[in-house]
């Protein structure tokens, strides 16, 4: 057992201390309070921060889900945005931050949790912060209220399919499952499992990636479209998060453009938008989310024309002979942002740009790769979609000097 000072906190959200034997990074601290460790691990904190406030999940203190509910708001928010300066400061980019726009609305509306079994009892959560423990839950705060109770769901598919990852997401028509296991869903489980996909009124039930039962297909709101839901699609982890990255991109529009290409478009969530006003060109590698966007503006009235297409914009971006017909390029990329693809927009004609990012620090990068090529970096907009941990989401928007 030894004490020390949290010195400050990392771009993860744990805080740093420095002890003789190297630095050590603890979750759930903050900056200038006095603690006890074992290794990193918190045993209690001696000296809190004025600035810490009580959690209000009774399962905050193991679960790893969320990092920032013992810290007071304003000065969470603060943190944030001043992660995100960092980054841009690291590339040298000067850029004016407005407040932190709070996304979280009802809550989360998927949700992925490990099953395991411990002590003969099947249990749902999280895994601990730095573990591979797993912290049973009985219910989720921070998810929409019809997946409150997904942990006592999840835990039930442990009975019938041994340890297992179960993601369960809220579409617009009811629940939706997925579940990654290493027992399949033979012949002698196919009863149990009908018997608790019918129990729970569940849409679909998938097992190792193929559907093993139905009773309507998912669908989400996508501005006026209703979007077929592929199994485990990636989509925004909010409703309002979603609307407020939506509404900052149509905002972003440049007067002049009257068509859009939209990159790495996913299931549509920009393009089904836009499209109410322009025609728009949309890639993606996951062919599965494209084929829902098709399937989504052939039953949607009243867009302008949706051309979309599978390709891998890692491995094979738009060419700089493709992009001449667009004047403005919308991308929304996964984490590790798009390098090879902002290099080709920084050699293109296209004159605006409008970035939705997931990582500030690959935000950041592919921003410097822009602004070299010689677009202005007009704004920034940071969106707390994730709320409560140490992941941002940022609209930029870039334009020709």
């Amino acid at each position: 057992m030894t004490q020390h000072v949290v010195s400050r906190l990392g771009q993860r959200g744990d805080g740093i201390v420095e002890t003789a034997d190297g630095v050590r990074h603890v979750p759930k601290v903050l900056a200038g309070e006095t603690v006890d460790l074992a290794g990193s691990r918190l045993l209690r904190v001696i000296t809190p921060s004025p600035e810490r406030v009580e959690p209000f999940c009774p399962h905050y203190a193991t679960c790893g889900g969320c990092k920032f509910q013992h810290w007071q708001e304003d000065a969470y928010r603060a943190w944030k945005l001043e992660m995100v300066r960092q980054q841009f400061a690291s590339q040298n980019l000067a850029v004016d931050l407005p407040p932190l726009l709070d996304a979280h609305g009802e809550g989360r509306r998927r949700i992925s949790l490990h099953v395991r079994e411990i002590d003969g009892v099947w249990c749902a959560g999280f895994m601990e912060q730095k573990s591979h423990d797993l912290a049973p839950l009985n219910q989720c705060p921070v998810l929409v209220p019809a997946l409150r109770d997904s942990p006592a769901l999840a835990a039930e598919f442990g009975k019938l399919l041994g340890p297992c990852d179960v993601a369960l997401t809220a579409a617009a028509n009811g629940i939706d499952v997925a579940v990654k296991a290493e027992r399949k869903a033979t012949d002698k489980r196919s009863a149990a499992l009908s018997g608790l996909f019918n129990a729970r009124n569940l849409l679909r039930l998938s097992v190792n990636g193929e559907v093993f039962a139905m009773a309507a297909p998912p669908v989400v709101a996508v501005g006026n479209a209703m979007v077929p839901l592929p199994v485990q699609p990636f989509l925004q982890a909010t409703e309002k998060g979603e609307a407020e990255l939506a509404r900052l991109v149509l905002d972003s529009r440049p007067k002049r453009a009257r068509n859009v290409v939209d990159l790495f478009a996913g299931m549509g969530t920009f393009a089904l938008r836009l499209a109410g006003t322009m025609p728009v060109a949309a890639f993606d590698s996951d062919r599965a989310a494209i084929d829902a966007l098709v399937k989504a503006t052939r039953m949607t009235k009243g867009l302008k024309p949706v051309t979309a297409g599978t390709r891998n914009l890692f491995n094979a971006p738009l060419t700089t002979v493709e992009l001449r017909e667009y004047p403005w390029a919308v991308l929304d990329p996964p984490r590790a942002g798009a390098d090879a693809q902002c290099r080709i927009l920084a050699a293109s004609s296209v004159g605006h740009v409008t970035y939705v990012s997931c990582d500030a620090q690959t935000f950041a990068r592919d921003a410097k790769t822009l602004t070299q090529g010689g677009f202005s970096l007009r704004s920034v907009k940071v969106v707390d979609q994730f709320k409560w941990t140490a992941h941002v989401e940022l609209v930029g928007v870039f334009s020709r000097k």
